[in-house]
């Protein structure tokens, strides 16, 4: 019999962490690319090519966690639940460090032109640039913390 750790897949914490983890993938993507301006430094197409690859995966296990919830029905066949465990451990861990590599350039270049001043960073566009490296940031918290629940669920199978 398995036991149902709080946060692990199928559970209304997991949901939660994967819709907290979509909207602000999304909203780093979104802030990001307002501006086709973010082409021209390297660090921010990392970020908005990072995000494109968190988002759907935190979409496909957000609706996952949601079938779980809504419909009752947890995937308790240890096959499934491996399945899942090992491929948001590989997947989302790459794409958790990935993410936070591509946040920490984002608020450092930022930042970099924000103290070079105007002619290069209109204040506008880097609090817009700002605010995506804080999305992300607030992304990759709640992918890590989705990841080691899921991960505590490995011992139970």
């Amino acid at each position: 019999m398995m036991e149902q750790v709080p946060g692990a897949l199928g559970t209304s914490a997991s949901l939660a962490l994967r819709l907290g983890q979509t909207i602000f993938s999304s909203a780093s993507l979104l802030f990001m690319c307002l501006d086709v301006e973010f082409y021209n430094y390297t660090s921010f197409s990392y970020l908005v090519t990072v995000m494109a690859l968190v988002t759907p995966w935190s979409v496909s296990l957000a609706l996952i966690d949601a079938y779980s919830v809504f419909i009752k029905c947890l995937p308790r066949q240890p096959r499934v639940l491996l399945i899942v465990i090992v491929g948001d451990w590989v997947y989302s861990k790459a794409l958790s460090f990935l993410s936070l590599a591509a946040a920490c350039s984002t608020a450092s270049v930022t930042s970099l032109l924000v103290n070079v001043g105007t002619p290069y960073c209109w204040s506008k566009l880097c609090s817009r640039y700002q605010f995506s490296a804080a999305m992300a940031f607030l992304s990759w918290f709640l992918s890590f913390a989705s990841t080691l629940f899921n991960l505590w669920l490995l011992p139970s199978l």
